[in-house]
């Protein structure tokens, strides 16, 4: 009987062998069994034999700078192909539309010429208000949702020709004109922002950046000079991309040059306005509205994956707690930190130089290319030009790598004097209109090419040269996105102030380009003897969260889960703030008035509570009295 229960025991299997069989015993190959669980259990948890934790955690940083690579790249090509579409459009629909032919059979009566007259007012003005509202955009996306998001404005803007109307044309155009300075804002501090990231992860080892304290002085400056280089390298490419639809698909309808320049006298130094005299049918036959839907519809492919590439391929410029102290320090803050910046002699000093940068992007099209190139040699050459323009650009971004060898101000200053020369050249030449068809032995179209690819030049240098600059002046700041809202609202500045003289003589305009930017060398000269000599300059501080960060998490300063350690060392540090007590009573005074700071007085406590009313009352008058300024 007894074997049979043996045989029915159903937890014989798991009898440890030699375990006694009414478990009260201990036999002797109880504890050698726990140890070998024990050891493979400390096998199991314990480290891999072949892992080796400095090669991984190597490997780790390296794929961390292929990914802020992956940004750089992933910007840089999203923005070119935004400006590919948007320029590309933008000058297909403004021949289409000036063609007399054209609008009368297409639209009849609708008046397409005062919509394109409004809808260019629209992309110039508008951007004027911008520094208002850029940085509370950014407060309120971040900068990698603001960059996606005018992206998608300007896809808006594509998708409006596929029904052209004043009620969609000139919205589309003032949405646009309106995300100017808030994507050049963001799209500049990205690109300063991965270059900090990059020098982290490349110096991971080292203290400072361990500890997260104050970085070296100089420390960003290879990788903002080579970021910086990539970037305008890739973008520079749209003026190239933006001549694929005139060159293969306009450029077949064009009539030709003798029949558009008929009534052209003059051309270049000699010349009011951008062509006077253009004759008003430029198309020799209409292009199927078919064919032009096949165009646009490319067009609006390309900017949907200017989104995606945005979307997916751009990582996030800050950590989500640095996005939400930004969005924590008030709205009148925010508000006001693009003026307080302008305290700073620096940024003051380099105001000539943002106006010029706008001047000379909009002359190179409206005045060498269309003045110049254009009138003389024809409306089918337009494309050769731009291209030509926009490889030089982008194939000369990469000689402000020369920064990483040479003083900063040899890239900036040489692009300068570059274009004086040209400017000069400019003021002297007045080349003939087109009249005929036979080629003429004067043929101004090589000496067309070399202006075309010196001004390339010096556009490459200017831009390069300028965002490197900023960058390297506000290397210790980690937002910059309030220095290039400025740099970009100046340059938006410029870009009214040009529609403004589109009908000026061309040497008035090229006086004001010459005055402008003789202005521009001194100013910089004087900041960098002021810099040479160590005069101090005014650097607005970002004020202080309202909230303590824990984590995802605010939480208030009145909070039951707080330990007594917790509340005063909280204490001590507000206590130790930049100016004592004293200058707390004199921000409160300045806010609230004298009772306000008597008030404070009285409620000075040495226990904790009265710690966090004091604390609770200062942060208050810091959030409406703002940042008070650090000098340098």
């Amino acid at each position: 009987m007894a074997d049979a229960a043996a045989e029915h025991n159903v937890y014989r299997e798991a009898e440890v062998p030699g375990a006694p069989a009414n478990g009260h015993g201990e036999g002797p190959a109880a504890p050698e069994a726990a140890g070998n669980i024990q050891e493979q259990v400390e096998e199991f948890l314990g480290p891999h034999p072949d892992y080796d934790e400095e090669e991984e955690e190597r490997k780790y940083y390296r794929r961390k700078r292929l990914g802020v690579v992956k940004n750089v790249v992933g910007a840089s090509v999203a923005g070119m192909i935004v400006y590919s579409v948007y320029l590309g459009l933008l000058q297909m629909q403004l021949i289409l539309h000036y063609d007399e032919t054209y609008r009368e059979v297409k639209y009849g009566t609708l008046g397409l010429e005062d919509i394109d007259n409004k809808m260019l007012m629209g992309i110039n003005v508008t951007p004027i208000i911008g520094l208002l509202y850029t940085p509370v955009l950014i407060r309120f996306l971040g900068t990698k949702w603001m960059m996606f998001l005018a992206s998608g404005i300007y896809a808006l803007f594509v998708s409006t020709n596929y029904w052209e109307r004043y009620y969609t044309l000139v919205p589309a155009a003032v949405a646009i004109g309106a995300a100017i300075v808030p994507l050049w804002a963001s799209l500049g501090n990205y690109i300063t922002r991965m270059a900090q990231q990059y020098y982290e992860y490349k110096n991971y080892k080292e203290d400072h950046v361990q500890e997260q304290k104050k970085p070296p002085k100089g420390a960003f400056l290879r990788y903002i000079v080579i970021f910086q280089s990539v970037f305008y390298i890739i973008f520079h490419l749209s003026f190239v991309f933006a001549e694929f639809p005139m060159a293969f698909f306009l450029n077949t309808y064009l009539n030709e040059p003798s029949h558009i320049l008929y009534g052209v006298k003059t051309c270049g130094a000699n010349s009011h306005g951008i062509i006077t005299g253009l004759n008003k049918t430029v198309l020799q036959s209409l292009p199927r509205s078919l064919m032009l839907i096949e165009v646009e519809s490319v067009l609006m492919g390309a900017a949907f994956m200017a989104m995606i590439i945005f979307l997916v391929l751009c990582g996030a410029a800050y950590r989500p707690t640095e996005e939400i102290d930004l969005r924590s320090i008030g709205w009148g803050n925010i508000f006001q930190l693009p003026f307080k910046h302008l305290r700073d002699y620096r940024l003051r000093l380099l105001i000539p130089f943002f106006i010029y940068s706008g001047f000379e992007v909009l002359f190179a099209v409206n005045g060498i290319i269309l003045s110049y190139g254009v009138c003389s040699v024809g409306l089918k050459k337009l494309w050769l030009l731009v291209v030509v323009y926009g490889l030089s650009s982008s194939g000369c971004s990469a000689l402000s790598l020369c920064l990483l060898r040479l003083p900063r101000h040899v890239t900036l200053l040489g692009g300068a004097f570059l274009q004086l020369g040209v400017i000069v050249g400019l003021m002297c030449w007045s080349p003939l209109p087109l009249k005929g068809t036979k080629p003429d032995p004067s043929d101004p179209l090589p000496v067309l090419l070399v202006l075309t690819v010196l001004w390339g030049l010096g556009t490459a240098l200017n831009k390069t040269g300028l965002s490197s600059l900023l960058g390297m002046l506000y290397e210790d700041k980690e937002r910059l996105d309030f220095v290039f809202t400025i740099y970009h609202w100046f340059q938006a500045i410029a870009i009214f102030i040009v529609y403004l003289w589109s009908n000026l003589p061309m040497r008035a305009k090229l006086a004001i380009l010459l005055i402008t930017l003789l202005l521009a060398m001194f100013c910089y000269w004087r900041m960098e003897r002021q810099l040479a000599k160590r005069v101090p300059y005014r650097l607005p501080r970002i004020p202080r969260p309202r909230h303590k960060v824990k984590g995802y998490r605010y939480l208030e300063e009145e909070n039951s889960d707080e330990s007594d350690s917790e509340q005063s060392a909280d204490g001590e540090h507000s206590q130790d703030d930049e100016d004592g007590r004293g200058t707390e009573e004199e921000e409160v005074a300045e806010v609230g008035g004298e009772g306000d700071a008597a008030s404070l007085g009285s409620q000075r406590s040495p226990g904790p509570h009265g710690r966090r009313r004091h604390r609770r009352r200062r942060d208050d008058a810091y959030e409406q009295a703002g940042d008070r300024d650090e000098y340098a």
